[in-house]
């Protein structure tokens, strides 16, 4: 194992924990602001990569053209999924984590049967658009074009994030939600409005992950299951409810799952990341920028 391959390794590390940072900070930011964890995560990611496909084949947008309207699209869906399912879970007189555990859990085993209903349990691929099998050589170090657009992609939704967090009002209203969903009533901040519109951002942000990961990935009904695992991860390691901890722990879950490769073989590269897992619940159950 020479310098250039360990090179090679650890920036294919990065660009796939750029994706999944991006593909959990949606999660990340719908626990940090209700306490909810959404089961459903996967599977509105995996709403994301058909929705692309379909925009692609049928109206031959390139997934990088597509990709706001997906965003649009899965912002309006977690707006309606809060209003129609989550806030009435909420609500429940007992057992309430309970019963946001199976709704949101229930709600992704729905999506999943319909989604293999009506498209089939075939993987389908995007294989004309803009990025497809191209590469960039740099020192030697190949990287595929769609992974770096990915995480580019991932950093500028990260540089937002944090601008609509500290520079808007909306996003001091979330933050204050955040800390204290009780006090924010008391001057005059709807906190229904903040979850809904919390909600949908959340999901808009796994929409634009669908959208740049079809670029690279196959795509069929049971896609989310893996990415939602390495999510929970992330989330874990990050710390619950951190927007920040989810890009610093999605970069170091992409680097253990490309360094475990190194002496495992490549079907098991997952054994290293899940083994993180348990070193995190064993001794920093909060994750690394995590307040539980």
């Amino acid at each position: 194992m020479n310098a250039q391959a360990i090179a090679q390794v650890l920036a294919s590390g990065v660009l796939m924990g750029l994706m999944y940072a991006l593909i959990a900070v949606g999660l990340s930011l719908i626990f940090g602001l209700m306490d909810v964890v959404n089961f459903a995560h996967g599977e509105f990611l995996m709403m994301g990569m058909y929705l692309t496909f379909g925009l692609a084949v049928g109206l031959h947008l390139d997934p990088i053209i597509g990709m706001p309207l997906v965003g649009a699209v899965l912002f309006m869906a977690g707006v309606l999924v809060y209003l129609l399912i989550v806030r009435h879970a909420m609500r429940a007189k007992a057992n309430v984590g309970m019963v946001q555990i199976f709704s949101t859990f229930g709600l992704g085993t729905l999506m999943q049967g319909l989604a293999q209903y009506f498209f089939t349990p075939d993987y389908r691929q995007i294989s004309d658009s803009w990025l497809a099998n191209k590469t960039v050589e740099i020192g030697g170090v190949f990287l595929p074009q769609p992974q770096i657009a990915g995480a580019v992609v991932s950093l500028l939704v990260f540089g937002g994030l944090y601008l609509l967090m500290s520079r808007t009002d909306f996003g001091r209203a979330l933050e204050a939600t955040r800390e204290d969903q009780g006090a924010v009533a008391l001057v005059g901040i709807d906190r229904n409005r903040v979850f809904a519109l919390g909600w949908g951002l959340g999901l808009a942000m796994v929409g634009v992950a669908g959208a740049m990961l079809a670029n690279f990935y196959y795509i069929h009904p049971q896609v989310g299951g893996a990415f939602s695992g390495i999510a929970y991860v992330v989330v874990a390691l990050g710390g619950f409810g951190s927007v920040f901890g989810a890009l610093v722990g999605g970069v170091i879950v992409g680097l253990v799952e490309a360094m475990t490769t190194l002496v495992l073989p490549a079907s098991l590269k997952t054994v290293g990341v899940y083994a993180l897992y348990l070193l995190v619940v064993l001794l920093r159950p909060s994750g690394l920028f995590g307040r539980l």
